[in-house]
């Protein structure tokens, strides 16, 4: 049974932070974050067995809670009317519009380090698991629309992955610039609604 230090537990935390935001992932060193606290490498490897599985106790939970709520959130739209759901795009309503920004800003420094820091670890392609399911669930509303008649233009999965990343990549430059979170909100709705918009356009669809 290992012995918990649990003021050293949270200081390890703190500076393993500071040493990934500051270096990146694989430009930071234990033996840097130990000698900033005034202990030993071996210190830290009491809680944790390398530099990646100190990585992941910062960003882990954070990082899962997001993908899994959002896929539930897409879940519930797939499941949704058609007309309504048609009627919900342009209009991206707020409660569904900000939950993950605000999951994203009470975890800040977490998706810092995974947007910014993670190269080199699992996390490195964290982006392509939401965009993927983004693109997935678009995929299903164009062809839900086909199916049921609607006239729209063809549209193929290359297409939908580059509109799916360009929503994630500028939901994240927020996050890239340490945006307020007030101004971050007020980028973000109008990246929505140019978004959503947008999809009626190129689907040759009316929105009024």
């Amino acid at each position: 049974m290992k012995l918990v230090n649990e003021k050293l537990a949270a200081n390890l935390l703190k500076a393993g932070s500071k040493e990934f935001l500051s270096m990146g992932f694989q430009g930071a060193s234990l033996r840097s974050i130990a000698a900033s606290l005034g202990v030993t490498t071996g210190a830290i490897y009491r809680y944790y067995s390398d530099k990646e599985a100190l990585f992941d106790a910062l960003v882990e939970e954070p990082a899962k809670t997001l993908v899994e709520q959002y896929r539930k959130l897409q879940k519930s739209f797939a499941a949704m009317p058609l007309e309504r759901q048609l009627c919900e795009l342009p209009e991206v309503p707020d409660e569904k519009q900000l939950w993950m920004l605000r999951h994203i800003y009470d975890h800040f420094d977490a998706f810092k380090l995974i947007i910014c820091c993670s190269a080199g670890t699992k996390y490195e392609h964290y982006i392509d698991t939401l965009i993927e399911i983004e693109a997935n669930s678009s995929r299903a509303l164009i062809d839900r629309m086909t199916a049921e008649g609607l006239k729209i233009r063809c549209i193929d999965d290359a297409l939908i992955h580059i509109v799916s990343s360009a929503l994630f990549f500028g939901m994240f430059e927020t996050v890239k610039h340490d945006m307020p979170f007030e101004k971050a909100v007020i980028y973000t709705n109008s990246l929505r609604e140019f978004y959503s918009a947008g999809w009626f356009k190129i689907l040759g669809l009316s929105n009024a």
